[in-house]
C-alpha cells in the first residue's frame, strides 16, 4: 500500500514489496546454496533483513549497478546470485565486478553480524521497516542496502526534524563555536543534529546537541562499533546512548576514502536541510551540500571573514543556490512549519529616530558648533518661524538644544538621555 509519513515522503518500497511477493513471510528462511552456509539467523529477522545484512557485507555503499540488481531481483534472489559460483549473472554485469563480489559473498556472515549489533544494543533496519526513513528513498538505486543503528530513539521520527551541520576538519575557533552554538539551538528546539562525528566541526556539532540535553545522529563510514577517528571513541559512545550512531556497513568494517563520500551522500538525504559551517573550495562538505541540493533539501551557509580560506566554499555556496543564516532561528525558518518565523531584529532605538519629520528638520538646521537665532532656523528648516519656534522648545525639552538668550545651540550631552553609556560615566 502506498503511505506517506507527515514529511510527505512516500514509505512504499517497491524492492521490498517485489521481496514479499518472491518470498512470502512464511515462507521458510533462505540460505545461499552452498557448503559454507551462514548460521541459523535470529528468529525476529526476516529472510529479506537476513540477505540485505549479508549484502551491506559484500556491496560497497552507494553502488548504483548494484542497487540497481537490488531493484530488480530483490535481496533474497541477488544474495543467492552472488554467493552461488554456478549462477547466471545479470544481464550485461562486468565478469571483474561479480568476481569480486563473489569473493566478499563467500565471507559474509549476516547472522554473526546481527547478533553483534544485537550484543551492542543495536539493530538492522531495512527499506520498508516501520522505522525506515522513507526520505532515503530519494536516492534511488544508490539508496542504502540497509542501516544499522545503535541508540533507542526511532531514526524515521528523529529524521522528520533533522537538520545536518557539517564543515571543515581543521576548523577555526570561530568554526568550533558556531557549530556548537547553532547546533545547541536546533536541539534545544527539538530537531535532531546530524553530521559525520568527524575532527573540527562535526565534533563540534554534536558536542553542541549533547550540551543541551537535545537529539543527535552521527551518521559512520565504519561499522556501529568501529569509532573513527579513534579520538573520538568517547563522543560516539556518548552519541549512541543519549542519540543515535548509524552505518550502512555491518559492526566491524573499516572506513576509507570512497565510503566517506558516500557517507555524505546518506547525511544529505536524510535531513530536511543542510547548514555548511567552514568549508574550503575543496571539502567533502561541499558534497553534501551539492548532494542535497540535487535533492531539492534545503541548502544553508554560514558566512565567515572574506579573508578566510576555510570560508571560501561556504561564500561560493552562498553566491548559488544557498541561503545565507546566523543562528537556528532562520535555519528552522527555513526547514520547519509554517509559522517557524526567526524573530525579527530591529535595530536598537534612539530617541532621534522617534523626532517627526519637523523636528528633525529643525534640529538638523542648527550649526554643529556655535549657536543661531530662530529666523535664521526658519529658513535653513524651511518651516514657518512660529512653528520652528515650537519645535525648539520641544527639541529643548528632550534634551537636544539649549537656550542662549534669544539664539540657540545643540545640547552637547543630548544623547545620553538615551540611557546608553559614556566613559567616565
Amino acid at each position: 500500500m502506498n503511505r506517506t509519513d507527515e514529511w510527505g515522503f512516500a514509505t512504499s518500497d517497491p524492492q521490498t514489496a517485489a521481496d514479499d511477493r518472491r518470498h512470502p513471510p512464511d515462507a521458510a528462511p533462505a540460505s545461499p546454496p552452498t557448503a559454507a552456509r551462514p548460521p541459523a539467523p535470529r528468529a525476529a529477522y526476516e529472510p529479506q533483513h537476513i540477505a540485505r545484512a549479508a549484502l551491506t557485507r559484500i556491496l560497497e555503499p552507494g553502488d548504483e549497478i548494484a542497487g540497481r540488481w537490488l531493484r530488480e531481483m530483490g535481496p533474497v534472489a541477488l544474495w543467492h546470485m552472488l554467493s552461488d559460483e554456478d549462477a547466471a549473472p545479470p544481464k550485461g554485469a562486468s565478469p571483474a565486478k561479480i568476481a569480486g563480489l563473489r569473493l566478499r559473498a563467500a565471507r559474509a556472515r549476516p547472522a554473526a553480524d546481527l547478533a553483534a549489533v544485537t550484543t551492542l544494543g543495536g539493530r538492522f533496519i531495512c527499506p520498508g521497516d516501520d522505522e525506515w526513513p522513507g526520505q532515503l528513498n530519494d536516492l534511488g538505486d544508490a539508496r542504502p542496502v540497509g542501516l544499522w543503528v545503535r541508540g533507542t530513539a526511532n531514526l524515521r521520527l528523529w529524521a522528520l526534524r533533522s537538520v545536518a551541520v557539517v564543515g571543515a576538519r581543521a576548523c577555526t575557533e570561530y568554526g568550533a563555536h558556531l557549530a556548537a552554538t547553532l547546533s545547541a539551538g536546533l536541539a534545544e528546539r527539538g530537531w535532531a543534529v546530524v553530521s559525520g562525528a568527524a575532527y573540527g566541526v562535526d565534533g563540534a556539532a554534536h558536542r553542541g546537541a549533547l550540551a543541551a540535553d537535545g537529539p543527535t545522529i552521527a551518521v559512520l563510514a565504519s561499522g556501529v562499533d568501529y569509532a573513527y577517528p579513534r579520538g573520538h571513541t568517547e563522543l560516539i559512545g556518548r552519541i549512541s546512548e543519549q542519540g543515535l550512531v548509524v552505518a550502512e556497513l555491518p559492526p566491524g568494517d573499516h572506513p576509507t576514502r570512497t565510503r566517506f563520500v558516500q557517507r555524505n551522500r546518506v547525511i544529505a538525504a536524510l535531513t530536511r536541510g543542510t547548514v555548511v559551517v567552514e568549508a574550503e573550495l575543496r571539502s567533502g562538505s561541499l558534497v553534501t551540500a551539492r548532494r542535497a541540493l540535487a535533492l531539492g533539501r534545503f541548502t544553508m551557509g554560514l558566512p565567515g571573514p572574506v579573508t578566510s580560506g576555510l570560508s571560501a566554499g561556504v561564500h561560493q555556496l552562498l553566491r548559488g543556490e544557498a541561503a545565507v543564516v546566523t543562528d537556528a532561528d532562520e535555519v528552522i525558518e527555513l526547514v520547519g512549519s509554517i509559522g517557524d518565523l526567526a524573530p525579527e531584529r530591529p535595530g536598537s532605538t534612539r530617541i532621534r529616530d522617534l523626532l517627526d519629520p519637523v523636528a528633525t528638520r529643525v534640529l538638523e538646521a542648527l550649526p554643529a558648533r556655535g549657536s543661531t537665532d530662530t529666523t535664521h532656523l526658519a529658513q535653513e528648516a524651511g518651516t514657518p518661524r512660529d512653528v520652528t519656534q515650537g519645535k525648539l522648545f520641544e527639541l529643548q525639552s528632550l534634551g537636544f538644544v539649549q537656550r542662549c538668550g534669544d539664539r540657540w545651540e545643540l545640547a552637547r550631552r543630548a544623547e545620553a538621555t538615551d540611557g546608553s553609556r559614556r566613559g567616565g560615566t
